[in-house]
């Protein structure tokens, strides 16, 4: 039975390590493809407005520019709403060729709120609609079903309600679809209203950037699968319809739909130049939620479209690479794996590995961990930010990943098992909070405290011992555990 679960435990560390490698893979991908693709971006922009984005007169392109209609899911954002609604009624675009959905399912002083915003800009005449349903069913998917059914235009601009894009947006993401045939949809990148507003936004940001900038980008430049991030995009409608319009049988509808979308033929641009900025999350528990919902939806998605994508005629390496996207959270469970069966283990005098084998395993599992501190390393100086700021904060970095592993295991085991749960919006607080929402309460941070512990007594007996490679490792997640723990206890305390 110990030589089980000590195979299990190398199986474990070896899985863990190929997608730590893989973040080298993503990043080595992104350097090589990456400047000339941002090129070519700005040269189309130029090349369709015979020079630079119009910033006067837009009557002279109304021919040339088609209609769009931006939809705005919103859910009980009173501290939110308003703001983007304000934003994207000043969005630059021909006169009539711009539409606008609110799409409120809201069931608390939000729905009048936006009611009144919506009547201010219609007397300014902007064409804008409070679009309502009876019920939630289907959520975001549901909500975004029911107004495409409603549009008049081919293109649909999506706008979560914390964003705030500029007011050029639709000018610089439409003439992709324009110029380049069998575009499905494209997506901007994420920016950050208030990341520097606390160390729980600060990171957040940094793994945010690591994202939307190198992996975003590697896997479209590249030719790779490559999912919609939910907001800050724009689909195609007929390539919506082809695919099958929107699911909501997972919590991550826009990973869904993209894939669904690529797999019928139809390809994607990511623009890596044009930036939409949001709200971070400020609240740990409401980040813990989000990653729950991700975390999720992802394996949700994995499990409804994988064999799919496997059967599909992409290349071999477009298809490893999906799975390894689709698959990511299942770090978590790994991680939190290792961590519970380190100090068992020592303690069974299991037969220790000999010496080359011990250092090959070092090695590997340095490399390993080194490929997600380059990839946002690679992000902030592809952002032009301070390096120095960073490196001071990687390690805080490793931490905060490690310590979500409670969180997302349970997510991954949810999925698994085919257990079904609402979609939680993450709450907002605005600039100017005019109400605090209450994240869900749950007792996740008691089980984080206690992982934390358990890994501090690891980390003594393996010092102990003189296993020091392990140690430090086990130092790292004990850190990450009670520091995720103790934050969201501190968090939920406040309300």
């Amino acid at each position: 039975m110990l030589t089980v679960i000590v195979g299990i435990y190398f199986i474990c560390a070896v899985l863990l390590m190929v997608y730590g490698v893989n973040s080298h893979v993503m990043t080595c991908l992104f350097k090589r493809r990456f400047p000339q693709c941002a090129r070519n971006d700005r040269e189309l922009i130029a090349a369709f407005y015979n020079g630079a984005v119009p910033d006067g007169d837009l009557d002279r392109w109304a021919g040339k520019l088609p209609v769009v209609t931006t939809q705005l899911p919103i859910f009980n954002e009173l501290n939110v709403a308003e703001r983007l609604v304000d934003a994207v009624c000043a969005f630059r675009y021909p006169d009539g060729r711009h539409e606008i959905q609110v799409l409120d399912d809201s069931t608390d002083e939000t729905r009048a709120i936006v009611a009144a915003r919506v009547r201010a800009w219609r007397q300014k005449g902007v064409d804008i609609h409070h679009i309502t349903r009876p019920d939630r069913q289907g959520f975001k998917a549901g909500a975004l079903r029911y107004g495409l059914a409603r549009a008049r235009g081919r293109y649909l601009a999506i706008f979560d309600a914390d964003f705030v894009p500029p007011p050029d947006f639709l000018l610089r993401a439409i003439p992709f679809f324009l110029q380049q045939p069998n575009i499905g949809f494209v997506q901007a990148r994420w920016g950050h209203l208030n990341s520097s507003a606390s160390l729980v936004t600060r990171l957040q940001a940094i793994g945010i950037n690591g994202h939307f900038m190198v992996e975003q980008a590697a896997r479209n430049t590249n030719n790779l699968f490559m999912n919609f991030n939910g907001t800050a995009g724009i689909f195609d409608r007929q390539a919506i319809l082809e695919a099958g319009n929107w699911h909501d049988d997972t919590l991550t509808e826009d990973m869904d739909l993209s894939y669904r979308i690529q797999l019928k033929g139809w390809r994607c641009r990511y623009l890596i130049d044009l930036e939409a900025p949001a709200e971070i999350p400020a609240d740990i528990n409401a980040f813990k939620s989000q990653q729950f919902r991700w975390a999720k939806g992802s394996i949700q998605t994995a499990m409804k479209l994988g064999f799919r994508v496997m059967r599909s005629p992409a290349g071999w390496f477009a298809k490893l690479q999906a799975f390894m996207h689709l698959t990511h959270y299942l770090i978590h469970p790994l991680m939190l794996f290792l961590a519970l069966m380190a100090l068992p283990i020592l303690a069974s005098d299991y037969p220790a590995l000999p010496a080359m084998l011990m250092l090959l395993f070092g090695l590997l599992l340095c490399l390993s961990c080194t490929g997600p501190s380059r990839l946002y390393f690679t992000a902030e100086r592809a952002l032009n930010r301070s390096p120095v700021k960073l490196l001071a904060l990687l390690p805080l970095m490793i931490c905060f990943g490690c310590g979500l592993a409670v969180n997302n295991t349970r997510a991954v085991i949810e999925a698994v098992f085919r257990r079904r749960s609402a979609f939680i919006r993450t709450p907002k607080q605005g600039f100017a909070r005019k109400k605090r929402y209450r994240v869900i309460r749950d007792h996740t941070f008691l089980v984080e405290i206690f992982t934390g512990l358990w890994c501090l007594a690891g980390v003594l007996a393996y010092f102990n011992n003189s296993q020091y490679l392990v140690g430090h490792f086990l130092l790292l997640y004990a850190l990450g555990f009670l520091g995720i723990g103790v934050l969201s206890w501190q968090h939920q305390r406040k309300g």
